[in-house]
């Protein structure tokens, strides 16, 4: 049992003589951060078969509401039964527990204004904790600072990557960049869909971004702390672009560093192969960072302009070079040394191309580019991935409805109704679901990485939103945020730092090695997938929302991702700029 969860047992532990035992009980499932004094705010209680819930004072000595509680529901996946606990109508700020006189009391949760604005700044300051190639000192990250590791300026071609100016062995540089997730790799594709949803989070709500200090080196200046963070990446993937246009699939040792800190990880590392998907996905983001920093000429006089430059290549590479797969087991067979880190592995580049080919026409304004794209039915239509980008790219078309031109502008009637069915299909028969999130709506939702389906689900309602101003849409993406924070099949709030109950063993070398008990904050787990891909002993269920382990080997359900990150910090972000008083 962790130190929080002690704590919190010993804090709402109620003297002997009181009429109910009152002691915690982790089958109330709530937020655990909290609730906005304006929007819906739901509980769910597991196996109590319970008539009655009271919100009280977190002290306990006062009772604000007395509720009735939904009749039971069977859980979709397993054998639970479910109420919902329904107290929308409590607005006045204060610290609060759930009580169900047969269960107990919940954790604490607050209702308050800005409820997660600290949610929404740690999970973008997670990637700054992050960072390759520098120093964390102490100021910007407390007692977990760490030494500079990761220079990478002397990176070797590895033989499936050798054009005419870059033989096998030649040395190129190439610093900077996020660590991809708990291992101390770079990956094109997975850094793909992390820099379109931050850059997209940003075109959404620049305002918000502007006021938003993360307490890292670059705060304070006159670039938005979002935009700093995402530079750091940036210039990382700039250096991963061959001479010729196309771009190295990843930056990576031949195998993954032992549970050791980066300063102590010093294998030789290697650029991979150029990869479709790869290129295709650096041609997006280049052309998103175009017209983002060019809004600031004097801080960057000429980075709009490469960044420009360099996605145009990357599209002309890709079109003479459409099914360049990365397959690793194949290059295992024809070059060595043997590569065996994360294959980010994409079979189908068709919404890489459309991702790519919708910022380059936004950026440009060239309708050569608007003739690539298509739009899928609503049947097909999927949140996005790291192999599956193509709603970024329809998100962006969206975002600048007002800009498009020709066709672009003729199809867009169609674009909103599809993006709006879609919301409308992710979150049907909503009112009947066990959790009441629109996660969950089936068992494929818990795949790996399942929190990021949630906060991409919660996007694709923050999307709708912005298309029709229906709060209805604005509700739904806040279910799955109340999801990751807690309101599952699991009891857990999955975000590091921010919850009563939280992982505290995550797959993450930066936390495993540094010997501090608490892991970084601001992260976010993988969540439940039945898949068990890692074999890690201490599973006790395969029910699709409750497989769970907060171990440092599951790294099917306890790893940290850049690309989850991503979207929760836009949802979170998001929900605090859409929220009103």
């Amino acid at each position: 049992m962790n130190i929080k969860l002690l704590a919190i047992l010993s804090f709402i532990t109620i003297p002997i003589g009181t009429v109910y035992s009152q002691q915690l009980s982790e089958n109330i499932r709530l937020n655990q951060v909290g609730f906005y004094p304006n929007a819906p705010k739901i509980a769910v209680i597991v196996n109590a078969n319970a008539e009655t819930f009271m919100v009280k004072t977190a002290d306990l000595k006062n009772t604000v509401l007395t509720g009735k509680l939904s009749n039971e529901r069977q859980s979709e996946f397993s054998g639970k039964k479910t109420q919902i606990a329904d107290f929308s109508s409590l607005e006045k700020d204060g610290k609060y527990v759930i009580e169900v006189p047969t269960l107990g009391v919940s954790y604490p949760f607050e209702i308050q204004e800005k409820v997660h604005q600290g949610v929404a700044k740690a999970s973008l300051k997670a990637f700054y904790f992050q960072r390759a190639s520098t120093k964390i000192p102490e100021k910007y990250a407390g007692k977990w600072a760490r030494p500079f590791a990761h220079p990478d300026t002397k990176i070797l071609i590895h033989p499936s990557a050798i054009s005419d100016k870059r033989p096998a062995g030649k040395v190129i540089s190439s610093p900077k960049g996020w660590y991809d997730a708990g291992d101390y790799n770079k990956y094109i594709v997975n850094s793909g869909i992390t820099m379109g949803t931050l850059f997209s989070m940003y075109e959404d709500f620049p305002d918000y971004f502007q006021q938003q200090n993360l307490n890292i080196p670059e705060s304070n200046n006159t670039v938005p702390d979002v935009l700093d963070e995402a530079l750091w990446n940036l210039q990382w993937m700039l250096t991963m672009q061959d001479s010729d246009g196309g771009v190295y699939h990843k930056l990576t040792n031949a195998n993954f560093d032992g549970m050791l800190m980066p300063n102590h990880a010093k294998k030789t590392r290697y650029v991979v192969q150029k990869s479709t998907a790869a290129t295709l996905d650096f041609a997006a983001v280049m052309a998103q960072a175009a017209r983002i920093f060019r809004q600031f000429p004097k801080e960057f006089p000429t980075l709009a302009d490469s960044c420009l430059s360099a996605s145009v290549r990357a599209w002309d590479w890709a079109s003479k070079n459409p099914t360049v797969k990365y397959d690793q087991n194949k290059l295992n067979e024809q070059f060595l040394p043997k590569i065996t880190t994360g294959a980010y592995g994409d079979n189908t580049v068709s919404d890489e191309f459309i991702w790519a080919a919708s910022e380059l026409y936004i950026t440009t304004k060239d309708e050569k580019y608007y003739h690539s794209i298509d739009f899928l039915p609503v049947q097909k239509m999927s949140v996005p991935s790291w192999n599956q980008v193509r709603l970024l790219g329809y998100y962006s078309l969206a975002r600048f409805h007002n800009q498009l031109t020709g066709k672009a502008k003729e199809d867009f009637p169609t674009l909103k109704s599809n993006l709006i069915a879609f919301a409308d299909t992710l979150s049907s028969g909503i009112e009947k679901r066990s959790f009441q999130t629109v996660m969950g709506k089936t068992a494929k939702d818990f795949v790996w990485g399942s929190t990021a389906v949630a906060a991409n689900q919660g996007i694709a309602m923050i999307q709708a939103y912005q298309l029709t101003k229906d709060k209805k849409y604005l509700d739904l993406a806040l279910t799955n945020l109340d999801y990751i924070l807690g309101r599952n099949g699991t009891g857990y709030s999955f975000l590091t730092a921010f919850g009563s109950k939280t992982p505290m063993h995550l797959h993450h070398r930066l936390a495993i090695a540094d010997g501090i008990v608490e892991p970084l904050p601001g992260f976010l787990s993988g969540g439940t997938n039945a898949g068990q891909q890692d074999k890690c002993e201490g599973y006790t269920t395969k029910v699709a929302d409750e497989c769970y382990l907060d171990a440092e080997c599951s790294y099917s359900t306890n790893e940290i991702a850049i690309n989850w990150n991503a979207p929760l910090a836009y949802l979170a972000s998001a929900i605090e700029v859409l929220i009103k008083k």
